[in-house]
């Protein structure tokens, strides 16, 4: 014997792939829209975030070859005792103080670096200088500049899905919004002619 199935029973809602291309009575041209707009917001998103990224990583990459490339260390004479109780918040004391190195040119320089604290005037210590001879930062190693590059392009990506998301989102919007005027206008045509008559 056959059991009915009762009436009231979920129904599974089937999905018909792409049906805002495919040609039916209820489509509008705005649908047809803003499928276009959804695929073009996800192709930006996947091939520029991807191409911003990459392109954004390398960059910062060369740049951190070309500082490695440029700076060296050298060894400076320190010309101030710096106390203990300075501390830059990084992780180690450090403290600004004033040094003298001599470039490779044979000239003399002095200028002011960070240095770690708690050393006397007199003793050396290392400093990085640029190509024409000028106090520098310490370039980043080669693994410290894979990792910023990487977050460079990471966060380069991300700001291009930003801004394509939140144009995507805009368009959208402004769909909908013309969707809804279009219901209301069809509505005010057809909804008096629902109502009911009473004699």
């Amino acid at each position: 014997m056959r059991e009915d199935r009762p009436a009231n029973r979920k129904r599974k809602r089937t999905r018909v792939p792409l049906w805002r291309w495919r040609s039916n009575p209820v489509r509008r041209r705005d649908d047809v829209l803003e499928a276009w707009l959804v695929l073009a917001v996800w192709v930006l998103i996947a091939v520029g975030g991807t191409a911003v990224g990459v392109v954004t990583a390398h960059a910062a990459d060369q740049v951190f070859a070309q500082q490695r490339a440029e700076r060296t260390p050298v060894r400076a004479v320190l010309l101030d005792d710096v106390p203990r109780t300075a501390t830059s918040g990084m992780g180690r004391d450090l403290a600004s103080a004033r040094v003298r190195w001599t470039n490779s040119d044979g000239s003399t320089r002095s200028g002011m670096t960070l240095v770690t604290t708690g050393k006397k005037a007199g003793c050396t210590v290392r400093i990085w200088i640029d190509t024409r001879g000028r106090l520098s930062t310490q370039p980043p190693t080669p693994g410290k500049a894979a990792v910023e590059a990487g977050l460079f392009g990471a966060s380069a990506a991300l700001a291009l899905t930003g801004v394509v998301f939140g144009i995507g989102s805009v368009g959208r919007g402004y769909l909908d919004r013309r969707r809804i005027k279009e219901w209301d206008r069809e509505w005010t045509l057809v909804g008096p002619q629902w109502g009911h008559k009473t004699s």
